[in-house]
Parts: structure tokens; sequence; C-alpha cells
């Protein structure tokens, strides 16, 4: 057993109605002037500023483009912004990300959903059709709020797609040699299946969630990204699919034997979908996503994963 293991730095605050305290985590960082980035779900949180809320920037979009990273960073040097918060998912903290890096200011983020990224240092940046990822501990965000009560109205359908992506995460650093990551993973994985097993939208299904993908994303904080998130960024950026829901319909043809079909049938049984052809990739776009992944294992997990190949 070898390995290297070098605790985030990112502060976590847990549980319910925990986005009030968000005020007093952007004056601990020494910061006055918030750029909130936030579509649905931020007026809580702006309530909450007060004065401390600058501007309000509502642009964010998946695989964060580098265009709209300009026109945010220039929202932000124009309100004098000193912080940035977001509240939401996955697309919101690539952002805040992305304009932390480049002005260098603090950021808090507010998770409305189980992407994850929220606590890891990888920051993936579309442009030109391509999306590429770099791992920085300048990215890695100051401060992670989860209320569990900004969770209680996501749908369903985000839900499921949301979670199995966190899943993704986990299943990824299950088995390292670093016994606390395996641990973690080991726990997430367990977290997000048993929540999905009946109800998801309790609260206690709901904390579970959470917890399990704070947990999925510390795992995948600490191990590179195989095949598997290989894949699910070459189609975000070079083909437009959903983030989550890729992650969804990959991950039965990437994961160990013993999970694949327990999340194929769980995704099945909420509705989500279940293959490439569902979400709109069309079956002449295999070959060229998987030359741009540059893996010799792609073609045959994304001609599996387009029709809805038997798990094996």
């Amino acid at each position: 057993m070898s390995f290297t293991f070098e605790p985030a730095r990112t502060r976590i605050v847990f549980g319910r109605g925990t986005s009030s305290s968000v005020p007093a985590e952007v004056e601990r960082l020494g910061a006055a002037r918030v750029l909130l980035i936030a579509r649905h779900g931020g007026d809580r949180v702006a309530e909450a500023l007060g004065p401390l809320l600058a501007a309000r920037f509502t642009g964010a979009t998946v695989h964060t483009p580098v265009e709209v990273t300009d026109r945010a960073l220039a929202v932000l040097r124009e309100h004098g912004a000193d912080c940035v918060v977001s509240v939401g998912g996955g697309s919101g903290t690539g952002l805040a990300k992305a304009l932390s890096v480049r002005a260098g200011v603090p950021q808090v983020i507010v998770p409305t959903t189980y992407a994850g990224s929220e606590v890891t240092p990888v920051l993936g940046e579309t442009a030109d059709g391509l999306k590429k990822t770099r791992r920085d501990a300048a990215v890695q965000p100051d401060t992670v709020v989860y209320d569990v009560d900004l969770t209680l109205d996501l749908p369903l359908d985000v839900t499921v797609t949301s979670a199995v992506n966190a899943l993704a995460h986990a299943v990824t650093a299950r088995g390292n040699e670093n016994p606390l990551i395996d641990a973690i993973a080991v726990k997430a994985i367990d977290g997000i299946l048993h929540a999905l097993a009946d109800d998801p939208s309790t609260v206690d299904a709901r904390t579970e969630l959470l917890y399990s993908a704070w947990l999925a994303g510390t795992c995948l904080a600490s191990v590179p990204m195989g095949l598997h998130h290989k894949l699910a960024h070459v189609l975000g950026g070079s083909f437009g699919m959903p983030h989550a829901a890729t992650h969804t319909v990959l991950l039965p043809h990437t994961a160990p034997a013993d999970l694949g079909g327990r999340v194929h049938d769980t995704a099945a049984r909420l509705g989500a979908a279940t293959s490439l052809r569902e979400l709109g990739l069309a079956e002449s776009d295999l070959s060229r996503a998987a030359e741009i992944a540059e893996h010799p294992e792609a073609l045959r997990v994304l001609a599996n994963a387009w029709p809805d190949a038997p798990i094996s």
C-alpha cells in the first residue's frame, strides 16, 4: 500500500436552514461585496445577504463556456465584487470557480443538487466545442454551505440523475489504496443507493443524498478521473449532452459488475434515461466521441450505452 493524502481546505457547513449563515461566511472571508450567481432558488440567500449583495448574475450554464465566464467577470468587475456566492447546481459552481481563479476572490457555494464539484479542485471549461479540465488548488471553494431545505423541491428527474452523478464520483474512488478515501467512497455509495431505494423526496432521503454527495465529491477531489468522467466531459463539451443524465447512462457500463446492474435498475425504476440514444446522441457520433476521448475502451462503452445494452 502506498498513497499521498492532502486534506482539502474547504470549510463545510451542513444542516437545515444553514443558508442563513452565508452572510457570516462571507464576512469570515473578509469580503463585503458579493456577486451572487443564482437563477432558481437564490432569493432566500439574496435576502439574507442584504447590503452585502452587490450584483446578481443569472446566466450560468452547463459545461462552463468561457464566453459566459467573460460576461460574468465583467459584471463582477463593474460592481467591485470581492466575493462570489453560488446557489444552485454544478453549472453555478463551475462559473464561481472560473471567476474565483480569474479574479482572485473567495467563493462560497450553496449547492441545491448533488453535483459534488463544490468540494473539488477541478474545473472543466468549454471553448471551441471542447471541454478541458484542470486540477488546481486555487480552484477549490473556500466554504460550502449545505442546506437540506434548499433541496426539498428538487424535481424527481433531476434528483435521480444528480444523485447518480454523485454516485459515479464515489464509484471512481472505491478500492483506492488510501483507506480513508476507500471508506468514504463505500459510505457514499451505500448512502446514495439507500436514499434512492424508496422515496427520495422525504427529508431523511434528501439529507442522506446531500451528505452522501459531499462524501462522493470529497472522494473525487482525491483521485484521478477515469474513463467514465472522460466520456462524460467529451459528450458534454463536444456534443452538448446533459451532464448528470449522461453520467446516469454511462455509469452502469463503467461501474464494476456488482454495481452496474443496481445502478441501471434504480435509474430505470425512477424514470431516468438509460441510453445515450434517449438523450439525443446520434449513433454516427459514437466514433467521433471515442476518438476525442483517446481511450482504447471508449468505443466499446459508448456502443453499449447507446442502445441500452444488457449490463454485463
